[in-house]
Parts: structure tokens; C-alpha cells; sequence
């Protein structure tokens, strides 16, 4: 049985345009965000996601997206794309984060992994991913 390795690392954003493409009822909509962040830690690099958000009436909302990453993790270096899917309570959005099979590049190629990230409105958001690289 091959044990996971535990990386932990903090990230920054770095821009976040956040569009409307549907008015709901009331305040509530559903927006796209293209966001641009700074990864340090295990993880050390840049990374773009593309989320879709669903906004309720009391500003909280889902969202699902798909994160890129490029940089290194641990020792070995690449790029490899994550699905998201969370909640934002209106001060902090946490979510989950699934590596896509087969979307690894380079040292990372064959990385399969699975985490979750917390990021507090204005602060620096932590990440946590549990990987394995055959």
C-alpha cells in the first residue's frame, strides 16, 4: 500500500475578475471569477482557476471551478489541474480540491491527489492536498 504525502501551503490572490452572466431572482446571480494566485509552501508557484458561482440573496454562495497549478510540489516540478468545489458563508469560502487524472505535466506527470483550502475574505487562504506520484 503506497502512503500519501501530506503537503500544506498558503496562497495569495493575485487578481480576481468576477463577472455576472445571470441576474436571479431578488440579489441573488450567478458570476463567473477568473483569479490569479501565489502559492508558498509545498506547494511553490502560480496557480489560475475559473470559478462559477452561484450567489444567494444573503451573499453567500457555491461555486465549482478548475485550478491550474504550475510550480513544484515537494521536490518535483510541473503543472496539474484540480477540480474545486466549496461554499463562501459570506466571510470565509472553504472547499475541496480533486487532482484531474492524466492532467500532470513533467516530474508531476502522474500525480493523483485529493485536499481541501480555507481562505477568509482579505486574508491568505491555506491549502492542504493529500498526492501521491507514482
Amino acid at each position: 500500500m503506497v502512503m500519501s504525502t501530506h503537503a500544506q501551503a498558503k496562497f495569495e490572490v493575485q487578481s480576481w475578475e468576477e463577472n455576472t452572466y445571470e441576474e436571479l431572482e431578488g440579489d441573488a446571480k450567478l458570476t463567473r471569477a477568473s483569479v490569479g494566485q501565489a502559492f508558498t509552501g509545498d506547494l511553490e508557484g502560480e496557480g489560475s482557476v475559473e470559478w462559477l458561482m452561484c450567489y444567494r440573496e444573503d451573499k453567500t454562495a457555491d461555486f465549482v471551478g478548475l485550478q491550474r497549478f504550475v510550480g513544484s510540489l515537494g521536490s518535483r516540478s510541473g503543472s496539474f489541474v484540480m477540480t474545486t468545489q466549496g461554499s463562501f458563508d459570506g466571510s470565509e469560502a472553504k472547499g475541496s480540491l480533486d487532482v484531474v487524472a492524466g492532467s500532470g505535466t513533467e516530474e508531476l506527470s502522474a500525480i493523483t491527489g485529493t485536499g481541501a483550502f480555507a481562505a477568509p475574505l482579505g486574508s491568505t487562504a491555506s491549502v492542504e492536498l493529500d498526492y501521491d506520484v507514482e
